[in-house]
């Protein structure tokens, strides 16, 4: 089971803004993930972003509500609040997340969760459309071993989580409460466990993705990590599911590996874009830092002169020719490629529905 399609895409409920591609038209994202902090406060060793060097590097403040209205104005409909850092090291996360709602954005938030005080958990809840902890264990040491971290910050974090479910019960609100932890040598014997607890103490779900190896990442120890006998954990898992709880075993994504891409370049730019910490926009998240993924700082010029300017379309023409093969494997932007190149390529008979 799995109602939030972690395991495809949701490209298909935004016909209008799809159809204006098919066009031609040079649309505005639908999606953006923003990272409030280049810095992080652990160190985990599974890290996509690690080469950027968790730069200590905070949102600004000030600013960012009316670039929000600004995003809001020109399509935006959603925002991650995840990036290269942890967002809760920026002490003004309640406000940005404040701000967003305010601009007509729905907002998500992904943390590692040590500092989701009760605080926090009261201002975000009611704000919030989602918040995702990572969660790469089900054992303390387990947990330090794998987040470059102390291991009381395992109990830690579920317990926090489990004010944040309290609190949003509390609230009435809608906010959806779950983990994620990615699939790794350490911990494939720990995700029922992981599961049972995070059940007890009243989480929506738990996602297991497999490890996407980030070929600028300094991390090496699974760079040809496949998971054996993924297919039996996913049904053991499955079983631990009830009509509240969902475990979201990601089958299709872990299939995925040394398969074909089913598609020849990326089509899915046009749809998403990445904000650092620092005011950089970016066409890919995974390739921040690569001066071709660079289209300018949001501190410097207006959001829609930076889309339409000349350096995004000469980016836009570069990355149209570039290989999806030197990209990550089980990209978050995968599953919609493969929507719109069907699109574009449609098999034979597509009339007879």
């Amino acid at each position: 089971m799995d109602e939030y399609r972690m395991d495809s895409h949701k490209l298909l409920f935004h016909p209008q803004r799809v159809a204006r591609w098919l066009e031609g038209e040079d649309i505005f994202p639908l999606y953006m993930e923003i990272s409030p902090s280049g810095a992080c406060n652990h160190r985990c060793r599974f890290c996509a972003q690690d080469y950027l060097g968790y730069r200590p590097a905070f949102l600004d403040g000030e600013r960012v509500a009316g670039l929000l209205a600004e995003l809001g104005q020109l399509g935006l409909r959603s925002v991650m609040y995840a990036g290269e850092g942890e967002p809760l090291l920026h002490r003004g996360l309640a406000e940005i997340v404040e701000a967003t709602t305010a601009a007509g954005i729905d907002a998500a938030l992904t943390t590692n969760g040590v500092l989701l005080s009760p605080a926090l958990s009261e201002r975000l809840v009611g704000g919030l459309s989602w918040l995702r902890v990572s969660l790469n264990a089900g054992t303390a040491e387990t947990y330090a071993a794998v987040h470059g971290t102390r291991p009381e910050d395992f109990e830690r974090v579920l317990e926090n989580l489990a004010r944040a479910v309290q609190e949003r019960d509390r609230q009435g609100s809608a906010c959806t409460l779950g983990a994620q932890l990615i699939l790794l040598p350490e911990n494939a014997g720990e995700v029922e466990g992981l599961a049972l607890r995070l059940r007890d103490l009243g989480a929506d779900y738990l996602a297991v993705k497999p490890y996407a190896h980030h070929p600028l990442s300094s991390t090496q120890a699974y760079a040809d990590y496949i998971p054996s006998a993924a297919a039996a954990l996913g049904e053991r898992l499955a079983s631990l599911a009830d009509g509240r709880f969902q475990v979201i075993f990601r089958a299709t994504a872990m299939g995925k590996a040394g398969a074909p891409r089913g598609y020849e370049r990326c089509l899915a730019l046009p749809f998403w874009a990445y904000l650092d910490a620092t005011g950089g926009l970016w066409a890919c998240k995974m390739f921040a830092g690569a001066g071709e993924f660079f289209l300018g700082n949001v501190w410097e010029a207006p959001v829609a002169e930076i889309w339409r300017g000349e350096r995004r379309r000469e980016a836009m023409v570069r990355l149209r020719e570039r290989d999806v093969c030197e990209c990550v494997a089980g990209c978050r932007m995968d599953e919609v490629n493969r929507y719109l190149w069907t699109l574009q390529h449609p098999p034979p008979h597509v009339n007879f529905i």
